[in-house]
C-alpha cells in the first residue's frame, strides 16, 4: 500500500458451469486465497532488518492465531532493498516455510517506493533483478502455496500498454524460474479496479489476477490524498449514508471550508453497500468474461474512522466479495487500515474482535 491507498483481495473462483481455463490454475490454489490479511512490517518496514530479528518478527503462536481466526492465507510485501542481501532472502523463505506449517497460503512481491517504472530503465532493472534474485528463492518453498505477485500496485497513468509490456516480460523472467508456480498480476492505475478492467489478459495460463478496493476514499482513508484537512471531521462521516441531511449536518461540524466542501461531495454521493457490490460486480463480470481468476488484494478502512461506519464498510465489502464467490485480504495486520496490531508484534497480539466479525471471522 503506497501514498495512495489501494482497495481489497479478491478471489474470484469461477462456478463450474464458466469451467477453467485450459492449463489454468488449479481449482484448489484459488481456494486456498479465499480469506487473507497483509502482513505489512514484516519484510517492508521491519524494526530490524538484520536477518535473526527478521526471524524473530512474528511468533509461532501468532501465527497460529491467525490461522485459527479462519485466515487461509497471508500476504508478505517486500521492500526490493532489503531483498538485495542474501541473508534477508534466507529469513523470508524461513518465513513463508512457518506460514506454510501453519496451514497459511502465501503471496509475496516487491512493494518499492520512489521508483518510476513508466520513464526509468534503471527502476525497471531494479524490478528485473529482483525476481532474479527472489523467483529461484521461492521455488525451494513449494510452488503450490507461494504465490510471486509481479508488483504492487503499479501507476502507468494513461498507459496500460505500457504497463502490461513490461508485466508481460516479468511474467516471462519469473516463469522461468517458477515453471508451475501461480503468478499473480494486475492492471495499472496503482492496481485499481478500473486498471484491472482496462487490462489485457495475459497470455500465460498458469496466473491469477489481483486488484485493491479502498473507495471511498474521503472514507476510508480520510482523504489523505488531500493534506490540511480536517481529519477528526472526516472520521465521522456515516457509512452506509441513509440520510444525506444527516450526513451533511456532520459535514458542516467541520473546522475549515475545504472539509466541509469535501464532507458533504462524499454524502452527495449516497455510498452504501449495493455501491460496493456494484463494483466488485464489474470485476467478476471481468473475470468470467476473460475466464480468470481475480484476487482482491487490499482493502481497509482507518483505524480513526468511527467504528460504526468503519465496521458496516468493511463487512460491505467482504460480502460484495462472498456474493461473487470472491476471496478477499485485509491491509492489514499490522497497520492502522486493518487489525493494528502494533510493529513489531508482541509474542502473542490480540486481534480486533470486531474487526474480525466484520470480515465473517472468528475472533478468540
Amino acid at each position: 500500500m503506497n501514498v495512495r491507498f489501494p482497495t481489497c483481495l479478491l478471489i474470484l473462483a469461477l462456478g463450474a458451469a464458466a469451467g477453467p481455463p485450459p492449463d489454468g490454475p488449479p481449482p484448489d490454489r484459488a481456494a486456498a486465497l479465499s480469506r487473507g490479511v497483509n502482513i505489512t512490517g514484516w519484510f517492508r518496514y521491519p524494526a530490524s532488518r538484520d536477518p535473526a530479528a527478521l526471524g524473530r518478527w512474528l511468533s509461532d503462536a501468532a501465527i497460529r492465531d491467525i490461522r485459527a481466526a479462519g485466515f487461509t492465507f497471508v500476504r508478505l510485501p517486500l521492500d526490493p532493498a532489503l531483498m538485495e542481501d542474501p541473508a534477508a532472502r534466507e529469513a523470508l523463505i524461513a518465513a513463508i516455510g512457518r506460514l506454510h506449517q501453519a496451514g497459511l497460503a502465501v503471496m509475496t512481491g516487491p512493494h518499492p517506493v520512489g521508483w518510476r517504472l513508466e520513464d526509468s530503465a534503471a527502476d525497471r532493472g531494479r524490478l528485473h533483478r529482483f525476481w532474479r534474485d527472489v523467483a529461484p528463492a521461492l521455488g525451494r518453498t513449494g510452488t503450490g502455496r507461494t504465490f510471486p505477485e509481479v508488483l504492487n500496485e503499479p501507476v502507468f497513468p494513461g498507459d496500460a500498454a505500457g504497463w502490461q509490456s513490461l508485466r508481460d516480460a516479468v511474467t516471462a523472467e519469473i516463469r522461468a524460474a517458477l515453471p508451475n508456480a501461480t503468478i499473480v498480476l494486475t492492471g495499472h492505475d496503482w492496481g485499481s479496479a478500473a486498471g484491472l478492467l482496462a487490462l489485457t489478459p495475459s497470455d500465460d495460463p498458469k496466473v491469477i489476477y489481483t486488484f485493491h478496493f479502498y473507495d471511498p476514499a474521503e472514507l476510508t482513508g480520510l482523504a489523505a490524498y488531500r493534506p490540511g484537512l480536517d481529519r477528526g471531521a472526516l472520521a465521522a462521516l456515516p457509512f452506509p449514508v441513509i440520510d444525506q441531511g444527516g450526513c451533511g449536518a456532520v459535514a458542516a461540524r467541520a473546522s475549515d471550508a475545504a472539509t466541509g466542501d469535501l464532507m458533504r461531495f462524499y454524502c452527495a454521493q449516497r455510498w452504501d453497500a449495493a455501491q460496493i457490490s456494484a463494483r466488485i460486480t464489474a470485476v467478476a463480470d471481468w473475470a468470467r468474461r476473460h475466464r480468470a481468476t481475480v484476487v482482491l488484494g487490499e482493502f481497509g478502512a482507518h483505524a480513526a474512522l468511527n467504528a460504526p461506519a468503519r465496521l458496516a464498510w468493511l463487512r460491505a465489502v467482504r460480502e460484495g466479495c462472498e456474493a461473487e464467490g470472491i476471496g478477499w485480504a485485509l491491509w492489514g495486520y499490522d497497520d492502522i487500515m486493518g487489525l493494528t496490531v502494533a510493529r513489531p508484534p508482541s509474542p502473542r497480539p490480540r486481534l480486533d474482535a470486531a474487526v474480525l466479525t466484520a470480515l465473517g471471522l472468528r475472533p478468540r
